[in-house]
C-alpha cells in the first residue's frame, strides 16, 4: 500500500460498494496522472464485484480494499490502523443510509439506526483521523451531505435530520481544524439517480405505514411520490457528476467549505435564508406540493427538456 509520504495522496472512503463511493473511487484510482492510492472500503466486502470490475486494472495498484462499518468503534479503529502510519490525506465520508415515509410509521429503532450511520458514523470516522491530520498539520475531511441538510423536505424528516446535524457539527469543527491547516468540505447533492434511490422509491409505494391515518398514506403516495419522481427526473444529477465535483474540490488549492453540486437547487436554498422567519420557504414548499401539483408537474416536465446533458450544468467548480 502507498504510504502518505509519497508523491500519491492517500485517500479513505467509506461506502464504495455502489453509487456515489464507487464512482469517486474509480475515479480518483484511474486517474491518469496516478496523483492518488485509493483506499475503498465497505461493509461487506462480498459486495465488491461491482467496484473490482469499474476499478479494472487499477485494483491492487492504485486502490485497494478495506473492510470497515462505520457503525462500529473496533472497525474503524482496525482500518485506520491497517493503513501505514495511520497516514489518511484525504478522508471522504460518504456512507450513508436513507428513510423515507409518514413518521408516525417509523420505529424509534429505525430513526436511531438512520443517526448512527449519517451522524455518528461520520463523526467516529472524522474522530479516527483527526487527531493525526492535526499533528500533521495537514488533511482534508470531505463529508456528503445533502441538500436536505441544509432545506428540510417533507416526508424524509428522520434523513433530514440526520444531515442537519452533520452540517452542524461540520460547520462547528471547521473553524477549529483551520488552525491546524486542515481543511473540511462538505458535498451537497440534490436528487441523484443511483439503484438505491430506484429501488427505495419501487418500495415505498407499495409498503403499508401502520400507526399514520389514512390522509397522511394517500398525501404520502399520491402526491408527495410522483412529486419527487418528477423532480429526480428533472433536476437529478448521475454518480459520475458528485465523483467530478468531489474530485475538483479535493484538487482546489482552497476548497469551499459548502459544494452545492446542482446550481438549479441555489434559489431553493436562498429563499430560506431569505425570510427569518421561516415563512416563505414553508408556505412555498406546502403550496407546490398540495394546492399547485398540476403546475409542478408540468414546470418540472419542461424542466427535463431544458436541463438535458448538453445544457445542464452538472458539477461545481471548486475555484
Amino acid at each position: 500500500m502507498a504510504s502518505g509520504g509519497g508523491e500519491q495522496k492517500v485517500v479513505l472512503i467509506t461506502g464504495c460498494s455502489s453509487g456515489i463511493g464507487l464512482r469517486i473511487a474509480v475515479l480518483l484510482a484511474r486517474d491518469e496522472h496516478k496523483r492518488y492510492h485509493v483506499i475503498a472500503t465497505m461493509r461487506n466486502l462480498k459486495k465488491k464485484d461491482q467496484l473490482v470490475e469499474a476499478a479494472g486494472d487499477a485494483y491492487g495498484k492504485t486502490l485497494t480494499l478495506l473492510a470497515l462499518d462505520v457503525c462500529s468503534d473496533d472497525s474503524v479503529r482496525q482500518c485506520i490502523d491497517s493503513v501505514k502510519d495511520r497516514h489518511i490525506d484525504v478522508l471522504v465520508n460518504n456512507a450513508g443510509v436513507g428513510l423515507l415515509g409518514p413518521v408516525e410509521s417509523i420505529s424509534m429503532d429505525e430513526m436511531k439506526k438512520v443517526f448512527e450511520t449519517n451522524f455518528f458514523g461520520t463523526v467516529r470516522m472524522i474522530k479516527e483521523v483527526m487527531p493525526d491530520m492535526k499533528k500533521r498539520r495537514d488533511g482534508h475531511i470531505i463529508v456528503m451531505s445533502s441538500v436536505m441538510g441544509l432545506q428540510g423536505v417533507v416526508f424524509n424528516d428522520v434523513y433530514t435530520a440526520s444531515k442537519f446535524a452533520i452540517e452542524g457539527f461540520c460547520e462547528s469543527m471547521a473553524v477549529q481544524l483551520l488552525k491546524f491547516n486542515v481543511k473540511l468540505s462538505m458535498i451537497e447533492p440534490g436528487p441523484v439517480h443511483t439503484e438505491f434511490e430506484t429501488k427505495m422509491m419501487e418500495e415505498v409505494a407499495k409498503m403499508e405505514y401502520p400507526g399514520a391515518d389514512a390522509d397522511t398514506v394517500r398525501y404520502f403516495k399520491d402526491v408527495y411520490i410522483p412529486s419527487s419522481i418528477d423532480i429526480f427526473e428533472a433536476l437529478g444529477q448521475r454518480p459520475d457528476d458528485i465523483a467530478k465535483c468531489t474530485k475538483k474540490v479535493i484538487e482546489s488549492s482552497r476548497p469551499r467549505f459548502r459544494n452545492l453540486t446542482n446550481n438549479l437547487y441555489t434559489p431553493i436554498v436562498a429563499m430560506k435564508y431569505a425570510d427569518e422567519t421561516g415563512g416563505l420557504s414553508v408556505h412555498t414548499f406546502y403550496n407546490l406540493l398540495f394546492n399547485f401539483g398540476s403546475l409542478m408537474h408540468i414546470t418540472m416536465s419542461i424542466l427535463k427538456c431544458l436541463t438535458c446533458n448538453c445544457l445542464r450544468r452538472r458539477t461545481i467548480s471548486p475555484d
